[in-house]
């Protein structure tokens, strides 16, 4: 049972229009119902863990790399019929046609190589996470950092270019950096900016490096390294390029804090 019908059925009770037993038997019809579907769908190339979202408060998601556009477009139009909330990383432009052709309604996200589609009912952001990059070049992956917390339902505000080279630019946005549950960093080259924003904001700072700079970067190790090396102890790492990880953990710790 979702959470609107659920505190519907709770507020029921506590009026006295539904009594307890009547809502422990509902509850029990429900449980019933869910334990009965598969926990996944077989479609041959693929089990799509259509359960995750129970288990985990978010569904599955389709990381396209390394799939064909027919694959890719086969699961997303699956899972989309299930009535989940769909998103695929990492897509690209066959995949993206390949897609589209099934599911007509879904989103592209050209920046953030992602395709989106949003099926359930609209409700008020559970969690603020803000999500900051040092470059330009560092946008594909902030973005999809964002749209990945965005679908989840998280509240997302974007300070893109704030890199360590003109710290000013941070600091003009330090305020607003204050009002968020999480902050999102992503940075190339030496990987620089997660330390300084962990020394100011007071919530957890996720660390994303890319795979941004010349050869001495080692394509996004020099920044991993560094970042592995914060001095700022609310600095936490992902693995390079993986604005979808950093979102999905940040989403998670997001609704906590929002809870609180």
């Amino acid at each position: 049972m979702n959470h609107p019908a659920l505190l519907k059925l709770l507020a029921s009770v506590e009026s006295g229009s539904v009594s307890a037993e009547e809502a422990a038997g509902k509850l029990s019809e429900e449980v019933s119902r869910l334990l009965a579907q598969s926990p996944f769908e077989d479609i041959g190339h693929a089990r799509i863990d259509h359960h995750r979202k129970l288990r985990h408060g978010l569904p599955e998601v389709i990381f396209a790399a390394g799939k064909t556009p027919a694959q890719t477009a086969d699961i997303f139009l699956h899972m989309a019929a299930a009535g989940a909330d769909v998103l695929a990383t990492r897509v690209t432009e066959p995949t993206v046609e390949a897609v589209l052709a099934l599911v007509p309604a879904a989103q592209h996200h050209a920046t953030a190589r992602a395709l989106t589609l949003r099926q359930s009912p609209p409700a008020a952001p559970r969690g603020h996470i803000a999500i900051l990059c040092a470059g330009t070049s560092d946008l594909p992956v902030a973005e999809e950092a964002a749209v990945t917390a965005e679908l989840f339902g998280a509240q997302v505000t974007r300070h893109f270019d704030v890199g360590v080279a003109g710290v000013h630019r941070l600091l003009a946005v330090r305020e607003q950096l204050a009002a968020a549950h999480v902050v999102i960093v992503c940075a190339g080259m030496e990987g620089a900016l997660p330390s300084v924003v962990g020394g100011l904001v007071g919530v957890p700072v996720i660390a994303v490096p890319t795979s941004v700079g010349y050869g001495a970067s080692f394509g996004g190790a020099t920044a991993l390294l560094g970042m592995l090396n914060s001095c700022s102890p609310n600095v936490t790492v992902v693995n390079i390029d993986n604005g979808f990880g950093a979102a999905y953990s940040a989403t998670l710790m997001a609704r906590a804090a929002h809870r609180d």
